[in-house]
């Protein structure tokens, strides 16, 4: 259990889900992580869990950013592994339609503003941190980065601006002999609190939901988010060496064209 042993981690987005199963991973193989949310009380919680330390992050704000970086800096002098997991669908937050015909420019400009520019903060002070030892960047992309989702616009445009701004990153960390690492990371059919807006409360529909979503994935049932949780401990992890620039899929086949489903 020492896979990313004394490796120093910060996870955004920590406190629940994804990044909450991922700071919980990273702690149990040896990692000091550093928790990170707009959760606190959640975030603090897992950071006593895990024995690692909390910082409130709000991604969007570069002035939050050079904070926490700041913090970093002057306890342990540099990261190691940086997950910029912190993301919304537009969906879970009252934001209004989300469709290309009717989503307005404010809710256009906020999933953007966390999705996106939250990626590209954390890209570019995790360099600053990075640089000098080499490290891990993984950016938190999604099958909605590939394919085109009609009543998610903003969501699918901005994760496929992290899918193409990871390769980026990682070419420029490459030509600048930084022995930086970045990859992103599309999951697709997670079953994690993103997908409330659309399960709704009631337990026959919930059921009936997850199952028509299973139907339609070649492996027959939806993921959880230790199935993400494993692909960034193995990006952090030196295992991973001679891997940047990739988009690692975890969607249980979807993208390779569930179509092509065999039947039982």
């Amino acid at each position: 259990m020492t896979r990313v042993e004394n490796k120093i981690a910060l996870v955004t987005g920590a406190s629940k889900g994804i990044g909450q199963e991922t700071a919980r991973l990273l702690a149990t193989e040896g990692a000091h992580v550093v928790v990170t949310d707009i959760l606190e009380s959640e975030g603090t919680d897992l950071a006593k869990e895990i024995g690692g330390e909390f910082y409130s992050l709000d991604v969007s704000s570069e002035e939050n950013w050079q904070t926490v970086i700041k913090s970093i800096q002057e306890k342990y002098g540099h990261l190691d592994i940086l997950f910029n997991n912190a993301g919304i669908t537009g969906l879970n937050e009252n934001l209004g339609p989300q469709d290309p015909e009717h989503i307005s420019l404010d809710a256009w400009h906020q999933v953007h503003n966390i999705n996106m520019d939250g990626v590209f903060l954390g890209c570019k002070y995790g360099i600053s941190l990075m640089k000098k030892h080499g490290g891990s960047i993984i950016n938190m992309s999604s099958r909605s980065g590939v394919v085109g989702i009609p009543g998610a616009a903003a969501y699918a445009s901005s994760k496929a601006a992290v899918r193409n701004h990871t390769k980026t990153v990682a070419l420029y960390c490459a030509e600048q002999g930084y022995g930086i690492r970045c990859n992103s990371l599309h999951p697709g059919a997670i079953l994690t609190p993103l997908w409330e807006p659309m399960l709704g409360t009631d337990p026959d529909q919930r059921k009936a939901t997850i199952d028509t979503v299973a139907a339609g994935i070649p492996l027959g049932h939806m993921g959880k988010p230790i199935d993400v949780a494993q692909a960034v401990l193995y990006l952090g992890s030196d295992e991973s060496a001679y891997v940047t620039g990739i988009e690692l899929t975890i969607d249980g086949g979807i993208l390779a064209g569930s179509s092509a489903r065999p039947g039982k």
